[in-house]
């Protein structure tokens, strides 16, 4: 099989919205994620913006920016209240006062269990959003392309958490408008062990077959590619939130990378450029995809002899 990488520019795979600058005013992750959560619960106590803010004294607009992410001031006591208002339960309140104390940073570290519980799945709010996703994975299956039994594998048991992982791939197999995905893998996750022969056979048929739906594009970055980007990668995901009707983008898009202890968050437009061109970098040393999917097969073919 030829290893001979194909290079293919950004636009040539999906018709990713152009990254236009926008004025989100003061808008940074944890304040927009922060606003999601209040919308929602506000939604869900059956609740108007209009009576909302009336229950707190406020005048809807104040309300209305603190929603999308545009507050100027964030208080945790108002934070506090609305959760009361909203009957939040205690333990998700913990974590909506966690994002009210980080709501200035544009470049967030998440560590696990600090100020934000980690029960409090603050990536899987950001994810759920994106239109698109570029994605690098050096050792690991991407979480929105793992089987059951891989997560199984690596959850060690915990049911509940795999449960929750697979409700996450409805954002890519949906039928109304799912996230377009953009994946390189590197070839030591077809190689990794996770789960047994049998585990990843059927781990790699998986990847092979997502790899044939028109929202889904898969490259295997072959142990012959060395290292194009210079050194190691980290593995890293860029989420784009898509744009609106006169293309300016929604929300800026983020870099997210993640780390043992805790999730990294990366907004400026200086870092998104970077993490794009080293994408591109990996994508154009990568085998194309009908290359990739035949890899996949054959590697799962080996598994399972």
């Amino acid at each position: 099989m030829a290893t001979r990488p194909v290079r293919a520019g950004r636009a040539e795979i999906f018709p990713v919205p152009e990254r236009v600058a926008a004025q989100h005013d003061t808008s940074t992750l944890p304040r927009r994620q922060l606003g999601r959560h209040l919308r929602e619960w506000r939604t869900r106590a059956g609740l108007t913006i209009a009576e909302a803010a009336r229950l707190m004294e406020w005048g809807a607009t104040t309300l209305q920016r603190l929603e999308k992410g545009q507050a100027d001031r964030i208080r945790t006591i108002d934070i506090r209240e609305l959760c009361r208002v909203y009957g939040i339960p205690d333990e998700i309140a913990f974590g909506l006062e966690g994002l009210a104390k980080q709501a200035a940073d544009t470049h967030w570290w998440h560590a696990f269990g600090e100020l934000i519980p980690e029960h409090f799945e603050v990536y899987r709010g950001v994810e759920a959003s994106a239109r698109h996703l570029s994605t690098y994975q050096p050792e690991l299956v991407p979480v929105l392309f793992r089987t059951a039994e891989y997560l199984r594998a690596l959850a060690g048991g915990a049911e509940d958490r795999v449960q929750r992982t697979l409700r996450r791939q409805s954002l890519i197999t949906r039928k109304a408008v799912p996230a377009t995905v953009d994946a390189v893998l590197h070839e030591s996750v077809l190689r990794r062990m996770v789960g047994g022969p049998r585990v990843m056979a059927a781990q790699l048929r998986h990847l092979a077959d997502l790899s044939t739906r028109g929202n889904v594009r898969l490259r295997v970055l072959p142990f012959a590619a060395g290292a194009p980007v210079g050194g190691t990668v980290a593995p890293f995901t860029v989420l784009d939130f898509g744009a609106d009707r006169r293309g300016r983008s929604i929300e800026p898009p983020v870099v997210y990378t993640e780390g043992l202890t805790g999730g990294l968050y990366l907004e400026s437009e200086r870092d998104v450029r970077r993490y794009d061109a080293a994408h591109e970098c990996l994508r154009g040393s990568a085998l194309d995809i009908p290359s990739s999917r035949h890899l996949l097969r054959r590697v799962a073919k080996e598994y399972a002899a």
